[in-house]
């Protein structure tokens, strides 16, 4: 029993937590923003406000769309004027992550099929159906050849975009679409739709598989991810691992009434949760130091604990309202040096029992010990492993371990006091510190209200020479 109410209270409590914030972050925040990019194409269809649940469901001949890859990272097909610089030498075809005008392609029908796709009757793309991809921008056409290899994959074909005018050439930009999944729709149905149809591009005369993997171009490339040609001498190998699946991901059709694809996308909280977890990590270990703001707005793990190098919230003109990220410069010192001391007073007070010398009565260090451990223990836990990330830091990341560092700073005053003259003065003493802890509160007030004047006015504030309160040390 012991054990359960350990593990529902440090395990199964805090996760339940953890998991309740993301479920009421996820019903707040339900319009679209600049940041839903991060997030999956059917996670951005269900905001409010995305381009993405307002487009055509169907997708037509002629339509211009995006394709986006399954596999996780690469992206959208993309090209641009840019050229491989061997092989064939035709324009680049890669997969870019973002949004970008080169990654729109229009929909058109067969080599040597001739089409109006803004005056013929209406015709839907489908399983089975052979297609060429125009890019938009280029005019240029997608395409594969057993000439050419690829740049870095070279056990597969090279895809390139072209513009095709000799007719000997005609099969080499013909794909065929071959549906593999439906995601709202019956099985049967086998028209593509916006969003919820997985398929795979099948070459035609060579049967290979356009496919996106994790490798990437060098600086001839912009460093985007390569494209190649799956090579299948079968003609119909069932492939259907996540780097040939591709699905539409928003397609423009001036003929086509927009549907809202809300409707048609579904969700799951867990995989949204857990994809947002995912990539708050790579935010997160993506931040690097940048030594020519160094002290500016970054600051050292060691300089945390005794307040060397607060931070500038905002911008610090005269009429500008000022914040600045400093504590109550009385605590942050107290409870560092309490924390730092902890460790050598507890090595002195056991050297010391152990030659017998009655500093405590019986089992008063057993009970400091058995309480104040934790709370040095969180302290440490919490500050110590910042010394080991490279990442950029601030002087806010030292805020768990300060709650911890500020118990333990209760604990020693308390735990002094009461035993220091049987805690006769253990009330007087709780006043006069809370007295100075709220006047210092009070003279450090403008930096967590705003400061709408000259900072100058504030130099009295700077106790230390390192505070940047009114000088910027670090004008570039």
């Amino acid at each position: 029993m012991h054990w359960l109410t350990r593990i529902n209270g440090l395990i199964v409590l805090p996760l339940f937590i953890y998991i309740l914030c993301f479920w009421i972050h996820f019903r707040i925040l339900y319009r679209t923003g600049s940041g839903e990019h991060k997030m999956s194409s059917n996670f951005q269809a269900r905001l409010l406000g995305s381009k993405l649940n307002s487009q055509p469901y169907d997708i037509t001949y002629g339509a211009f769309v995006d394709l986006r890859s399954m596999y996780n990272g690469p992206g959208l097909l993309h090209s641009h004027y840019h050229v491989y610089p061997s092989t064939s030498g035709q324009q680049q075809v890669t997969c870019f992550p973002h949004r970008d005008t080169n990654n729109v392609w229009q929909l058109h029908k067969a080599r040597g099929v001739e089409a109006n796709y803004t005056m013929d009757k209406i015709e839907f793309v489908g399983h089975g159906d052979i297609v060429q991809l125009m890019h938009n921008k280029t005019g240029a056409v997608l395409r594969s050849s057993k000439q050419f290899l690829a740049p870095l994959t070279t056990s597969h074909f090279e895809v390139a975009a072209e513009n095709i005018t000799d007719s000997s050439d005609s099969g080499i930009s013909d794909w065929r679409v071959e549906v593999v999944k439906q995601g709202h729709s019956k099985r049967s149905d086998k028209r593509l739709h916006a969003m919820t149809t997985v398929f795979r591009l099948r070459h035609v005369s060579m049967g290979c598989l356009l496919r996106v993997g994790s490798r990437r171009l060098p600086k001839w490339g912009w460093g985007q991810s390569e494209v190649t040609c799956l090579p299948d001498a079968t003609h119909k190998k069932d492939v259907k691992s996540s780097d040939v699946l591709w699905y539409i991901e928003h397609n423009t059709n001036t003929r086509m009434l927009k549907s809202d694809l809300s409707k048609y996308v579904s969700g799951d909280f867990f995989v949204d949760m857990i994809q947002l977890n995912i990539e708050m990590a790579k935010t997160n270990n993506g931040l690097s130091p940048d030594r020519d703001k160094y002290n500016a707005l970054e600051s050292d793990p060691w300089s945390w604990p005794f307040l060397i190098y607060p931070m500038r919230m905002v911008g610090w003109g005269d009429k500008a309202i000022k914040y600045y990220e400093i504590g109550n410069p009385i605590l942050w010192w107290a409870s560092a040096i309490a924390c730092l001391v902890y460790p050598l007073r507890l090595v002195y007070w056991l050297a010391r029992q152990r030659r017998q010398c009655n500093d405590w009565r019986s089992g008063e260090l057993l009970e400091f010990w058995d309480n104040s451990k934790l709370l040095w223990g969180g302290w440490a836990l919490h500050y110590f492993p910042f010394f080991l990330m490279g990442r950029v830091t601030y002087i806010h990341h030292y805020l768990p371990a300060l709650y911890f560092a500020l118990l333990q700073l209760a604990f020693d005053l308390d735990f002094f006091f009461r035993h220091w003259r049987r805690g006769r003065y253990l009330h007087l003493a709780a006043l006069c510190i809370g007295i100075l802890v709220c006047l210092v509160f009070l003279y450090f007030s403008p930096f967590t209200y705003g400061w709408d004047r000259p900072a100058k006015e504030l130099a009295g504030r700077k106790w230390l020479s390192t505070w940047n309160v009114y000088e910027d040390f670090y004008a570039m």
